[in-house]
C-alpha cells in the first residue's frame, strides 16, 4: 500500500482541511514554522499509533478551531496499490471491493479522528450501500445477518459473514443506493477489517533533524531499529520464527503439564486451580527481542555521543545502502522514509550524494520518500515534480511548483518563494527573461538610475543605468573594480522589482 493523498484538519497550523498529493519522492519547502514538519509528524501519529517518535497531545489542536469549540483532530490517508484480498471473516477470503470499502476511483480512504487529541477513532470513507435493507452489514453479527436473508435470497454458507453480506448485496444490486459515507471500524467485521488492513500498512519511520541526544533514543539507533522491523516482515523469516515459537510453546506445555501432574499427587485441589499461561506464537513481539540494537564507535562509545555531523553522516550512508539493497531484493515490504532537513551538519558534497541516494531509493518498488529542506542547494538537485511549496495565502496552501508566479518553471523561483530570498543566478534569470521578451525598455521606464563606471582598454566611461542593470553588469564584469559592490539588500530589491514587473505583464 502506498500513499496517494494526505489530508489534515484542525492539526496545529492546519485549521481548514488541506490535501497533499504524494509521489514516490516528495520534498516540502517553505519558510520556518509554515507546516513542513507537521505533515511528517502527522503521518508518524497515524501509522505508529502514538507509539512512534511523536505523541499527540492537546497542544496539537489548532488554536483558532479550539476557540471556536472544535477540538477534534483529523488525519486522513488515501491509499493505492491495495491488497487483492483480505480474510476478515474466519477463513473466508473477501476483498475491499466486494465489501464496498473503496472510493469510486478504487482508492482506499482511511480517516483517523482524535477527539480532544485523545484516543483515535478509525473510519473508512467509502462508496458504500445506504439502502436501509442492506446497509451497515459490516457492523452486524452473524445472527443479525441471517435475519436479513429473505426466503428468496440464496446463500451458499450461512456460517460465514462475508458470504451472507455478498448474497444480500447481490440481491439488492439494482438498488444499493451507493453513497460516500464514513464507516467506523470499531466492532464486528468492520473492526476485523481494520485489524487485517494493519498487516498491509507500510512501515513509517521519521528521522527528525533535532532528535534527543540520549542512548535510548538516538538518531543512529533509529535506522537500526527500523531495519529490524523491515527484516522481520520477511515472510520466510516470519514462518521460521513462528515455527520456533510453536516448538517452544509445545515444550513449555509439556513441562507445565508434568509439573501439574506431580502437584496433583501431593495436593489435587491446588493443582486443579492452576493453569499454565503461555503466549501464542502470534502474540510474540519479535521486534522487542532486538530492541537494544545499536552502532557503537571505538571503545564501545555510542555513535550518538559523537558530533551531529558524524551522526548524520552515518544516517546518510544508511540510506545509500538501503537504495542499493532495495534495488537488488524482491518482494520488499512497503516503506515510507520521512527525513527532516537531510542537509543538517553535512558538507555540500555529502548533501549531493544523499539526494542522489533518495532519488534512487524512490525508484525502487514499494518505497516512498518524504523530505523537508531549508537548503536552496538541495532544491537545485531535484526535479520539479519532486517539490511541494508550502505558503500562507488566506490559510496555508500546498502547491506544486508549476503553479508558481512566473510564466516558466524555475527552481530559483521555488527557492525565492520558499526561503524569501535568492541569489545572483536568479537575478540573471529574471533579467534574461525580460531581455529575451524584448521588454527591457518598458522595464526601465520611470526607474531611478545609478552612476556606473565602465572600463574598456584602460579607458573609463560613466553611464547612468537602473539598479537591475548595475547589478547585472557587476555580476558579468567583476573586472570593473571602480564600482561599489551591490549589497544583498539591493540584490533582493532588484529581484523583487523584476518579479513584480513580470507578474504584471502576465496579468495584463
Amino acid at each position: 500500500m502506498k500513499i496517494r493523498k494526505v489530508r489534515l484538519a484542525n492539526f496545529r497550523c492546519y485549521k481548514e482541511e488541506v490535501t497533499v498529493d504524494l509521489n514516490d519522492l516528495n520534498v516540502f519547502v517553505g519558510k520556518n514554522d509554515i507546516g513542513k514538519s507537521t505533515i511528517l509528524e502527522a503521518l508518524d501519529i497515524f501509522f505508529n499509533e502514538n507509539k512512534g517518535v511523536i505523541k499527540i497531545d492537546k497542544d496539537d489542536v489548532n488554536k483558532k478551531a479550539k476557540d471556536e469549540g472544535n477540538t477534534e483532530i483529523k488525519i486522513t490517508i488515501v491509499f493505492e496499490d491495495l491488497p487483492e484480498s483480505l480474510t476478515i471473516d474466519s477463513t473466508n477470503p473477501t476483498s475491499l471491493a466486494e465489501e464496498y470499502l473503496l472510493q469510486s476511483d478504487g482508492s482506499l480512504e482511511i480517516v483517523k479522528k482524535y477527539p480532544n487529541a485523545g484516543k483515535e477513532k478509525v473510519f473508512i470513507k467509502a462508496n458504500h450501500p445506504t439502502n436501509s435493507d442492506c446497509s451497515n452489514l459490516l457492523l452486524k453479527k452473524n445472527a443479525e445477518l441471517k435475519k436479513l436473508l429473505a426466503d428468496n435470497i440464496e446463500c451458499e454458507d450461512k456460517t460465514k459473514n462475508a458470504a451472507i453480506r455478498k448474497a444480500i448485496w447481490d440481491h439488492y444490486s439494482d438498488d444499493l443506493q451507493l453513497n460516500e459515507i464514513e464507516i467506523e471500524l470499531a466492532k464486528e467485521d468492520a473492526k476485523n477489517t481494520w485489524e487485517q488492513l494493519k498487516n498491509y500498512m507500510p512501515i513509517y519511520s521519521l528521522f527528525q533533524s533535532d532528535r534527543k541526544n540520549s542512548d535510548g533514543d538516538s538518531e543512529i539507533q533509529n535506522p537500526m531499529k527500523f531495519a529490524v522491523q523491515e527484516i522481520l516482515k520477511d515472510e520466510e523469516l516470519r514462518t521460521t520464527l513462528n515455527r520456533v515459537a510453536v516448538e517452544v510453546e509445545t515444550k513449555l506445555k509439556e513441562v507445565a503439564g508434568k509439573t501439574l501432574e506431580k502437584l496433583k499427587e501431593m495436593n489435587p485441589e491446588i493443582a486443579n486451580s492452576l493453569t499454565p499461561v503461555i503466549p501464542t506464537a502470534e502474540s510474540l513481539k519479535w521486534v522487542d527481542v532486538f530492541k537494544s540494537v545499536s552502532i557503537t564507535g571505538d571503545e564501545d562509545i555510542p555513535i550518538n555521543k559523537r558530533g551531529s555531523g558524524i551522526k548524520r553522516l552515518i544516517l546518510l550512508n544508511f540510506f545509500r545502502a538501503e537504495a542499493e539493497r532495495r534495488q537488488q531484493e524482491k518482494h520488499v515490504p512497503d516503506i515510507i522514509y520521512a527525513i527532516e532537513e537531510p542537509e543538517t551538519s553535512q558538507h555540500p558534497s555529502h548533501q549531493r550524494k544523499l539526494i542522489e541516494a533518495f532519488i534512487e531509493l524512490s525508484k525502487t518498488d514499494n518505497t516512498q520518500i518524504i523530505l523537508t529542506t531549508h537548503s536552496p542547494s538541495i532544491v537545485k538537485l531535484l526535479e520539479f515534480e519532486h517539490l511541494k511549496l508550502i505558503k500562507e495565502n488566506d490559510g496555508i496552501e500546498i502547491i506544486n511548483i508549476e503553479q508558481a508566479d512566473l510564466p516558466y518553471p524555475s527552481l530559483n523561483e521555488v527557492n525565492y518563494l520558499a526561503f524569501d530570498e535568492s541569489n545572483e543566478e536568479y537575478h540573471n534569470e529574471l533579467y534574461g527573461y525580460i531581455e529575451s521578451e524584448q521588454l527591457l525598455n518598458d522595464y526601465k521606464k520611470g526607474k531611478t538610475t545609478i552612476l556606473y563606471k565602465k572600463e574598456f582598454r584602460s579607458k573609463t566611461s560613466e553611464i547612468q543605468i537602473i539598479q537591475s542593470e548595475y547589478i547585472r553588469h557587476q555580476i558579468h564584469h567583476p573586472e570593473n573594480t571602480k564600482n561599489s559592490k551591490f549589497t544583498n539588500e539591493q540584490l533582493q530589491e532588484s529581484i523583487c522589482t523584476m518579479r513584480t514587473f513580470i507578474k504584471n505583464i502576465i496579468e495584463e
